[in-house]
């Protein structure tokens, strides 16, 4: 899986990209491989490329984020249309989702009729053949195009709005194709060994257990380590990779523990 960011504010640095974080935490939690995350600009040529050579690499399901609202920089479909060289056109069911959550608005706010302006109607304005998605709690409908060997999906920026569809509509998607698969993590800690002496010790352990992908994280200072070591690792089968991280945990302590740290241990997390 890929996902592909949209929007000039993550670039200059004014927004904080927890759209990327929180859609790769919940994929790989559902038993996928994030392979790849990429912030683009507010602009049409930047997203058909980035659309283009993530499809080149044929990943399952490709997610974008941002620009689908209806003001002049909301450029991702018309992006993603170039890339799959298809015309925009107003989907009917799209703008009849766009029209329908306007007049809740008009009838929560008791304002009268709301009319469908050009912006609105350009939030139902989608690439042709592609699919629109419900939004259960903004304007924008998210849209979805199955390309064969590879899904696109393309949600709001909001996150509120991003969350919500990808919960009710995406999560079931990447949970079927992701079969039996489950995820595990687990967390220990060392004190008293510094990052340049834990890493052959990280080496060995990854390749006396295949499968496990193990990660230092420093959180003290250069005189006074203090790690989080991250091992992870994603398998079919309910029991066989439990035993697998245990063995890796257990490994690893040892070392540590005859290169003269100490480990504490943490709970383990497992998503099936």
């Amino acid at each position: 899986m890929e996902i592909i960011c949209v929007g000039n504010e993550l670039l200059i640095g004014k927004t904080l990209n927890t759209n990327a974080q929180w859609l790769a935490k919940q994929a790989t939690d559902l038993g996928i491989t994030v392979k790849r995350i990429t912030v683009v600009a507010d602009e049409v040529d930047e997203i058909a490329n980035a659309v283009r050579e993530a499809l080149k690499r044929k990943p399952q399901f490709i997610i974008t984020t941002g620009g689908l609202g209806p003001t002049f920089d909301d450029k991702t479909l018309e992006g993603v249309a170039k890339a799959l060289n298809r015309k925009l056109e107003i989907n009917p069911e799209a703008l009849q989702m766009v029209k329908e959550r306007y007049e809740a608005y008009a009838k929560e706010r008791r304002i009268g009729k709301v009319e469908l302006t050009q912006p609105r109607i350009k939030m139902a304005t989608i690439p042709e053949k592609t699919e629109a998605i419900a939004n259960p709690v903004g304007t924008a409908p998210a849209v979805s195009v199955n390309l064969k060997k590879t899904i696109l999906i393309a949600l709001p920026g909001v996150p509120a709005e991003m969350e919500a569809i990808f919960k009710a509509t995406i999560a079931p998607l990447l949970k079927q194709a992701s079969s039996s698969n489950a995820f595990y993590e687990k967390s220990i800690y060392a004190d008293n060994i510094m990052e340049s002496t834990l890493a052959p010790l990280i080496d060995k352990v990854m390749h006396d257990n295949r499968g496990v992908y193990i990660k230092s994280h420093p959180k003290g200072e250069e005189n006074k380590p203090h790690m989080e070591i991250h091992f992870s690792t994603t398998a079919e089968n309910a029991e066989k990779p439990q035993e697998t991280l245990q063995k890796a945990i257990a490994q690893l302590s040892s070392l540590i523990e005859e290169n003269g740290g100490k480990t504490i241990r943490d709970k383990q997390t497992t998503h099936e």
